[in-house]
């Protein structure tokens, strides 16, 4: 039976790692210092609490990344420090760059390092997430990797690969609701949301119907988004193909959800209207994003 660490087990993890416990795998956790909520996500996927990162190191053949971008690097070199000398796979929203740089990482402590980009929600329904893997091993992970509701599958390539189509999917997924959602706020500074409404409906009568549904879809975790929109940003700047300034924003809208949400307030409530005009510039005032673009 192979061990994986799962580290760690937030909405996303938790889900990978049931689906992979469903397969046979033995999967751990650390549950040192973690919250009550964290510990009940474990609880109900069947995860094993072996305690610290360290005991999970020591115990585990593969350890499975699973966490918020901006943690990825760190978590990383947690692991490395304990001399780990399995396969390490990051499953994180990270760019290219970011992948090969923890590949480094993990690579000099003694691991093997398998690249990794999830696309779609918490695997609970067949069919509906995807894990990409590249690099050394990758085929032998997909295999492991795929079980229950959760398929894996090998991209062509070594480390940044898996994560380059993580990043090329979510840069239109996440992209294109920021962009709209800053064009409502725009048309509700300018005071012409009525007539822009109306041109929808005349020649876009979906988008009125998508700005609300992205605003209500991202409010509540939109705070998870804004590392992954900046590893966004710095995968096309990389490429030379988007400036950092001009990415960024992308992600204003991200950011100001997560901070008007953070502040109280319902977004049922706020886009019960069916508009998202008033409250998306709302959002921006509230997130500063007209005095620095942050």
């Amino acid at each position: 039976m192979t061990t994986i660490g799962l580290l760690n087990p937030g909405e996303m993890g938790s889900m990978v790692g049931a689906a992979v416990r469903s397969g046979g795998a033995r999967v751990l956790w650390a549950g040192e210092g973690r919250s009550a909520a964290t510990r009940k996500r474990a609880s109900d996927a069947g995860l094993e609490d072996a305690g610290s990162v360290a005991a999970v190191a020591r115990a585990s053949d593969v350890i499975l990344s699973v966490c918020p971008p901006h943690a990825a690097v760190d978590l990383a070199k947690e692991v490395a420090a304990l001399r780990f000398a399995g396969t390490y796979v990051d499953g994180n929203a990270v760019s290219p760059a970011t992948a090969r740089e923890i590949c480094g990482i993990v690579e000099k402590g003694g691991a093997t390092f398998v690249d990794g980009g999830i696309i779609g929600p918490p695997p609970v329904k067949p069919g509906s997430t995807r894990f990409y893997v590249s690099g050394s091993g990758a085929e032998r992970i997909a295999k492991l990797l795929t079980a229950g509701p959760l398929e894996a599958i090998v991209v062509p390539g070594g480390a940044g690969a898996a994560s380059a189509v993580k990043m090329a999917y979510a840069s239109w997924t996440k992209g294109s609701s920021a962009l709209l959602l800053a064009v409502c706020a725009m048309a509700s500074a300018e005071g012409v949301e009525d007539s822009l409404v109306r041109e929808w409906k005349i020649s876009q009568p979906d988008l009125s119907a998508r700005a609300e549904g992205a605003a209500k879809s991202n409010a509540k975790k939109a705070w998870r988004f804004i590392g992954e929109m900046e590893e966004i940003a710095a995968t096309f700047a990389a490429a030379g193909l988007l400036t950092l300034a001009t990415a960024a924003g992308y992600r204003v809208n991200v950011a100001g959800i997560a901070g008007w949400m953070n502040s109280g307030n319902d977004v049922a409530d706020t886009f019960g209207n069916g508009t998202v005009f008033g409250a998306q510039a709302d959002i921006l005032v509230r997130s500063g994003a007209g005095a620095d673009g942050h």
